[in-house]
């Protein structure tokens, strides 16, 4: 796979970004097949190259969210370092950011100044709380945007203080957002001639976009959805249970003619004929009492034969996978979800496979998160800067 089979190929984007949205983004671009520049601090660099379990000092995350990337240190606040970065944003596609607002704006680096230096620019800025608003100028994580737009709230058990999903979705679903955002703004720009803009996503808002009927039914209904644990109300059943060897199981039986299936799966052909569960309004208001039959049946077999039992019934179902569950799993290794690569020292390690799959133009991961500064040579050698003159940089701490 070459660069140019990519379908991003001849795409420049500059990465302005640390740890988790900014950086996903800029990811999404660099596996199809963009020239990615990441600049980072001279000191120190992206905090992410420290972040959960590290390898030799370095996070093993850092070699996944940065693959693909060049690596340039520039001192922002440094004259020099500003003009290098001009001089990579003057024929930039994209500029990926998450500052907090005003940041750039102070180092003279705000949208009319990027406007006027390359009108072709398209810069997608990635923030807690957006661009506009009362609250614009306050710091805000993913964790943040995930309560203020409303997943927080309806996570957990009712009975319990909101919870957390295990990872930092807010940030991720953000970076997902941008890069739609980048695609829409390029496509305008190349098809219908127009001139770049600003793709404007607040992390509190990539949530609250995913909030299903949240909105309309407190408009009309005045209902407030609460937490409820692993059932969803409304759509029955659809829960997890727990098997006699201590294993959990995701079913979603809440299709009509499939929850016909399972009853008679489980030997329950009274539910299964029982007119008043042959729709999903039904089988909801008397959801307890199926959970209950559900319940009993799960628990009393082991894990595989009721996922042999629920395959064969062709209900949907799942074990709740662990990592350790995906890495010998054939479904992932079919779709090879986990790619071989080597770190630093040629140790072989495993990483995330791409998504998504493009049967003509797939995307690929050619290297691991490069260490700090590794391709300051090149890119300055690119915008004209000699040895010599790459030297003088350093020395000056402009790089």
């Amino acid at each position: 796979m070459t660069l140019a089979t990519k379908p991003l190929s001849g795409l420049k984007v500059v990465e302005l970004g640390t740890l988790i949205a900014g950086p996903f983004a800029s990811r999404i671009c660099a596996e199809f097949g963009a020239q990615v520049i990441k600049v980072e601090s001279p000191d120190g660099g992206d905090p992410l190259r420290k972040w959960r379990k590290l390898y030799e000092g370095t996070s093993l995350w850092w070699f996944v969210q940065a693959r693909n990337k060049k690596s340039l240190t520039l001192n922002l606040k440094h004259p020099d370092g500003l003009n290098i970065l001009k001089a990579l944003l003057a024929d930039a596609d994209i500029l990926i950011e998450n500052f907090r607002p005003g940041v750039l704006e102070k180092l003279g680096l705000g949208w009319d100044v990027l406007h006027a230096l390359n009108p072709k620019l398209v810069m997608v800025r990635l923030s807690g709380f957006g661009q506009t608003g009362p609250m614009k100028d306050q710091p805000g994580f993913g964790a943040v945007g995930e309560s203020m737009g409303g997943l927080r709230y309806i996570t957990g058990f009712e009975d319990r203080p909101p919870v957390r999903t295990g990872i930092s979705i807010g940030d991720s679903i953000a970076a997902l957002w941008g890069v739609i955002g980048a695609l829409m703004a390029l496509r305008h720009r190349e098809v219908n001639g127009g001139l770049g803009q600003v793709v404007d996503v607040a992390l509190y808002e990539a949530i609250f976009a995913m909030m299903e009927s949240m909105v309309p039914e407190f408009d009309v209904f005045g209902f407030i959805r609460e937490r409820t644990g692993n059932i969803m109300p409304g759509i029955t059943p659809s829960s997890i249970h727990t098997s006699l060897d201590g294993k959990h199981i995701q079913i979603g039986a809440n299709g009509d003619a499939i929850f016909k299936r399972f009853m008679q799966i489980i030997g329950r052909d009274d539910l299964a004929n029982d007119p008043a569960l042959a729709s999903n309004d039904g089988r909801d208001g008397r959801r307890d009492e199926l959970y209950g039959v559900i319940d009993r049946w799960v628990g009393s077999l082991p894990l595989e034969t009721v996922l042999e039992r629920l395959g064969t019934a062709q209900v949907p179902a799942s074990r709740i996978f662990s990592a350790e569950d995906m890495f010998t799993d054939p479904q992932f290794l079919a779709r090879e979800m986990f790619l071989q690569a080597r770190l630093p020292d040629g140790k072989d390690f495993k990483m995330p496979g791409i998504v998504p799959k493009l049967s003509d133009t797939p995307g690929s991961a050619d290297w691991v998160g490069p260490e700090l500064g590794a391709h300051n040579d090149e890119v300055l050698g690119s915008l004209g800067y000699d040895a010599a003159a790459i030297a003088n940089l350093k020395q000056t701490g402009a790089i």
